[in-house]
């Protein structure tokens, strides 16, 4: 199974046909599949969510898309005889893409939220994690309760379009929360002193935290829904019921364990994380060994 997957550009992307209709089968022979793509699993992804989803600079010194998401979702595509194609897009993108039924999948961390259920059919949980509310060291000792950060004079970051969103407005309604379209952009602005506090999911908080230990996690942050899922094109049973039974594989057979080590280890390594710049290639100041100069820049 592919270990790494190579970042595909927006305008390939773009170029093929979202229309189509393509039938597959699983390893077993017994379920057909739509795809909107014939012979492909089309997933978008948001690649800022370490260890969920992240670039990471390959042996050739090229980034290529990593973290358990992404070997999820070749697990998937295997599973299911399709071949893999991912379209990095922001997160609320991964959102609207699923919306308009543009792609078969979504993985990007996603809570099954019953707010988007509307939009899309969510998978059984692959990940049970939380949710945290993230400072640095200096300040940590600032926030005891939300009380201490529901003020106006208080920053608070978080993700648009993200649970972590409506977790801001829910527990931190009279702060300055600041919408913010990248995970990376969150950490950044933390590290230069520019937001207070934010709230993070607890695993990417942990990846981040890992690189950066001037990060810290102050607190948990109670949410109903714990765990992620597989976005899934709405109004495709077979579809759902092939990812369902891909993951219930995965967790069988010990490669989701295997999945989420080894992106632990790679989000902790000389590793590039977020988007590339306009050009599809990695920025200057963060080839291959100076990540945390460059986020808090």
């Amino acid at each position: 199974m592919k270990k790494k997957l190579l970042a595909l550009t927006m305008a390939a992307c773009m170029a093929l046909s979202m229309t189509a209709f393509a039938e597959g089968e699983t390893e077993g022979g017994a379920l057909e599949v739509q795809t909107v793509t014939p012979g492909k699993l089309t997933v978008a992804t948001s690649p800022d969510f370490a260890p969920y989803e992240f670039y990471a600079i390959d042996e050739d010194g090229n980034p290529s898309l990593a973290g358990f998401d992404m070997a999820l979702a070749q697990y998937i595509a295997d599973y299911m005889g399709l071949e893999l194609e991912v379209i990095p897009l922001d997160f609320d993108g991964v959102l609207s893409e699923l919306t308009t039924k543009s792609v078969d999948l979504g993985m990007a961390g996603l809570s099954p939220d019953p707010a988007r259920m509307d939009a899309m059919d969510f998978s059984d949980i692959y990940y049970e994690g939380g949710q945290s509310f993230v400072t640095v060291k200096d300040k940590a000792g600032d926030f005891t309760s939300f009380d201490d950060a529901n003020k106006p004079e208080i920053s608070v970051g978080a993700q648009i379009g993200s649970i972590q969103m409506d977790l801001a407005n829910k527990n931190t309604p009279d702060a300055d929360i600041v919408p913010l379209v990248k995970v990376t952009d969150i950490i950044a602005e933390l590290l230069a002193d520019k937001l207070d506090a934010a709230f993070i999911e607890t695993a990417v908080a942990e990846s981040y935290q890992k690189v950066y230990p001037d990060l810290e996690i102050v607190m948990d942050v109670p949410y109903d829904v714990a765990g992620s899922a597989v976005g899934v094109c709405k109004d495709n049973a077979e579809l759902l019921m092939a990812v369902n039974e891909a993951i219930a594989l995965a967790k069988e057979d010990g490669s989701m364990d295997q999945f989420v080590a080894e992106a632990n280890e790679l989000a902790t390594g000389e590793k590039y994380e977020g988007v590339l710049n306009e050009e599809g290639q990695v920025p200057e100041e963060v080839e291959t060994e100076g990540a945390t100069e460059a986020v808090t820049e």
